[in-house]
């Protein structure tokens, strides 16, 4: 309690209570260049995977990833956005631990699934190397950053953050369509994150989190259901 009498407010760890510009629930006009914005990023991101050729597809992967750090960069030296908002700053110790705990949890439980259907562990030995690992994992902070840094802040603030986690993670799923396993599997993952995004707002264990459950589905689905975790036409054509 304030010395006023009123009461004192708390620092809460949920991101859409927390530095979120609240005039586009409000202002039609916000919420229009919000819904653009995220429109034709998807898109690009769609053009990307659909590309017949490899130089459509760099192509459109770099339309897309300009176009992402334009408008994140924007809306931070505007003042719209601080980087806190967007995930980039360190979490609290305690936060981090939960997160990365389910994380390995889910991973632990995938294993155990696989194991007690008889599959074999890893199920695609020929793809693991310290190289790839790490590769992916940069892959995956990646994908963290467009989906919750880009896509989950513009939902946010257009749509709320209860609202904007669903969204969210359904235009996830789409982006890896037709892959079922992977599509299944980034529905669920996308719901996780945004909520612990939302919640603790830090991107560093979500990436850790992701890197692990993606690499957890490359050791126990064969590559003749994963298709070698391609999606979009890559997929078709594997």
């Amino acid at each position: 309690m304030k010395a006023d009498g009123k009461p004192e407010t708390t620092d809460r760890t949920a991101g859409d209570r927390n530095d979120r510009p609240a005039e586009a629930l409000a202002n039609p006009y916000r919420r229009f260049l919000l819904g653009a914005e995220i429109g034709m990023v998807f898109l690009f991101l769609e053009l990307a995977i659909w590309a017949p050729n490899r130089e459509g597809r760099n192509h459109w992967s770099a339309v897309a990833a300009l176009t992402i750090f334009a408008l994140v960069l924007i809306e931070v030296l505007v003042g719209r956005c601080s980087l806190r908002r967007l995930g980039l700053g360190l979490p609290k110790l305690a936060n981090a631990g939960v997160v990365l705990g389910t994380g390995l949890a889910m991973a632990s439980l995938l294993m155990l699934l696989a194991w007690s259907m008889g599959g074999e562990i890893p199920a695609n030995p020929q793809w693991f190397n310290l190289h790839s690992a790490w590769g992916y994992a940069i892959w995956a902070l990646l994908q963290e950053f467009i989906l919750q840094s880009f896509f989950f802040t513009r939902l946010e603030e257009g749509l709320g953050g209860s609202t904007a986690v669903w969204v969210a993670a359904t235009l996830f799923a789409a982006a890896h369509l037709p892959n079922p396993v992977l599509t299944t599997a980034t529905l669920i993952g996308s719901l996780l994150f945004c909520e612990m995004f939302r919640r603790y707002r830090s991107l560093y264990p979500l990436a850790i989190v992701h890197a692990v459950l993606g690499l957890s589905l490359a050791l126990t689905v064969p590559d003749s259901i994963l298709h070698h975790m391609r999606v979009g036409i890559g997929y078709l054509r594997y």
